[in-house]
C-alpha cells in the first residue's frame, strides 16, 4: 500500500475512531498530553489496542485510561501520575498493586515491562492475610528497568535508575543513582544535571 494512502487511513479513519471510542470508553482528563498531542499520537494507538480488552472483555476494566490488557492494575484511584506518563500504563507484564496505600510516580518517570510495585506483602506469620500497606514514592526522572520490583514503603528521589531485575526493599531519597541487585544496592551515583 503505498505510503500517502497509509497516511490517510490513518488521519481520516483510525485517528477519528480511536477518537470516538476514546470519548465514549474513557475519561477524557487522562486523553490528554504529549501522547494525545499533535505531533505525537501514540496515545490513540493506545486507546485503539485496549478498549476491546478493557471495556468488553473486562482486563482492568474499572479503569479510566488506556491500560495494556497484559498488566494488573490494582486500585487505580491510589495511583498517582501526570497524565504525561500514560505510556507507564502500556507495559507488558506490569503489576501496580495500589490496594491499601498510593503508587505516587513523578513527571518524566519511565517504567519499564515486567515491574512490579507493591504497597503490601503477605503477613509472614499468617499469609491469607496482609501486612500494613505502605507507600511506593517514585520520583521524577526515574527509570525503572525490566522486571524489577519495588516493595512497600520504599521513596526513590529523583533521577533514580533501578536496573533490570533489582527488588528494591528500602527507599533512596537523595536520588541522583544506579540501584541494582537483590535486594538493591547502590552501585553509582549520577552527575546532577538539574
Amino acid at each position: 500500500m503505498p505510503s500517502k494512502l497509509k497516511r490517510a487511513i490513518g488521519r481520516y479513519i483510525k485517528k477519528p475512531l480511536a477518537m470516538l471510542l476514546g470519548y465514549i470508553c474513557y475519561n477524557p482528563k487522562y486523553l490528554k498530553g504529549k501522547a494525545f498531542g499533535k505531533d505525537y499520537c501514540n496515545g490513540w494507538t493506545w486507546v485503539m489496542r485496549s478498549w476491546f480488552m478493557q471495556k468488553i472483555v473486562g482486563v482492568n476494566r474499572h479503569v479510566p485510561f488506556p491500560v495494556d490488557f497484559r498488566m494488573k492494575v490494582g486500585n487505580w484511584k491510589n495511583i498517582e501520575f501526570d497524565v504525561d506518563n500514560l505510556n507507564i500504563f502500556q507495559k507488558v507484564g506490569n503489576y501496580y498493586q495500589a490496594t491499601d496505600a498510593k503508587i505516587v510516580v513523578g513527571k518524566n518517570t519511565w517504567i519499564a515491562n515486567g515491574v512490579a510495585i507493591i504497597t503490601a506483602n503477605h503477613d509472614l506469620e499468617d499469609l491469607d492475610t496482609h501486612s500494613d500497606a505502605a507507600d511506593v514514592v517514585l520520583g521524577e526522572e526515574c527509570w525503572i528497568g525490566s522486571n524489577a520490583v519495588i516493595l512497600p514503603g520504599v521513596t526513590l528521589g529523583k533521577h533514580t535508575v533501578v536496573g533490570a531485575g533489582a527488588v528494591v526493599t528500602k527507599s533512596f531519597e537523595d536520588g541522583w543513582c544506579v540501584l541494582a541487585g537483590v535486594p538493591a544496592k547502590k552501585i553509582k551515583d549520577i552527575k546532577h544535571t538539574s
